[in-house]
C-alpha cells in the first residue's frame, strides 16, 4: 500500500484529492496538512511514501516544505501540485529536488496513475502543462523528426517496446535512436532525457489535456 501525505490549504482541493484517490486500492491518504509548517512533523510521524504538496500554503510554502523533506526525509517522493504551469515555477521545484510536478488541470481520475508513475521513477514527470510549439528547440539540438517523436514518447513514460509498437519498428531500432538522442542531448539515461525533453519544450502531458481540479491559487 502506497501511503500519501497531502498538503493543501483549500478544503475543496483536499476533498477533491481524497475523492480522486479513493478508488485506488493501492493508495492510502495517511495524513493531511492545511499549513506548510505541519508538513515536516507529519512526515516524520507518518512516514509516507509520497508527499503531495501545494506550492502556495500559509506559514510555509510548498517549495520550502520540499527542501525540508529532501533534507530530513529523503526517502519520501515529493510531488508538487499547483495551478502554476510557468517554466520558472516548475524549474524552481526541479532544482530543489521535486520528483514530479502536476498542474491542477489534471483530470482527477488520472491522479492515481500520475502518482504511481512518479513513484516508479522511470521518467521525470510534468503533468497537465498546456502544449505549444514544441519542436524548434529540439531541432536546434540536432534532433530529427523521428528522434523528437521518440524523445516525446520517452517523456510520456513509454517503454522501448511500446514506442516500437507505435512507430511500427523493432525494439532494437528504438534503442539505436535513443543512443543517438542521448549523444545529441548530452545525457546518459531515460530520466535525464525526459528532463531535457521538458526543458526543450517537447514533453507533452502523457495523460490528459483538460478538466480536473479548480483552485483560486
Amino acid at each position: 500500500m502506497m501511503k500519501v501525505l497531502v498538503a493543501d490549504d483549500h478544503q475543496l482541493m483536499l476533498e477533491g484529492i481524497r475523492a480522486a484517490l479513493k478508488p485506488a486500492e493501492d493508495i492510502e491518504i495517511v495524513g493531511e496538512a492545511r499549513r506548510g509548517s505541519q508538513v515536516l512533523p507529519l512526515a516524520r510521524r507518518l512516514q509516507p511514501d509520497v508527499a503531495l504538496l501545494d506550492i502556495r500554503m500559509p506559514e510555509m510554502d510548498g517549495l520550502a516544505c520540499l527542501e525540508l523533506l529532501r533534507k530530513h526525509c529523503p526517502d519520501i517522493k515529493v510531488i508538487m501540485l499547483s495551478v502554476f504551469s510557468e517554466s520558472e515555477q516548475i524549474e524552481s521545484a526541479l532544482r530543489r529536488g521535486a520528483h514530479g510536478y502536476i498542474v491542477k488541470t489534471i483530470n482527477p481520475a488520472d491522479l492515481p496513475a500520475a502518482i504511481r508513475q512518479v513513484v516508479e521513477g522511470t521518467v521525470y514527470h510534468v503533468l497537465g502543462v498546456p502544449d505549444g510549439d514544441t519542436t524548434s528547440s529540439a531541432r536546434d539540438a540536432g534532433l530529427t523528426e523521428r528522434e523528437i517523436t521518440i524523445l516525446r514518447d520517452v517523456a510520456r513514460g513509454l517503454s522501448n517496446r511500446a514506442i516500437g509498437h507505435e512507430l511500427w519498428v523493432t525494439e532494437q531500432t528504438i534503442k539505436f535512436h535513443l543512443t543517438n538522442i542521448y549523444r545529441k542531448l548530452g545525457v546518459s539515461n531515460r530520466t535525464e532525457a525526459a528532463r531535457t525533453a521538458y526543458r526543450l519544450g517537447v514533453a507533452e502531458n502523457p495523460i490528459l489535456e483538460t478538466g480536473g481540479f479548480k483552485s483560486t491559487v
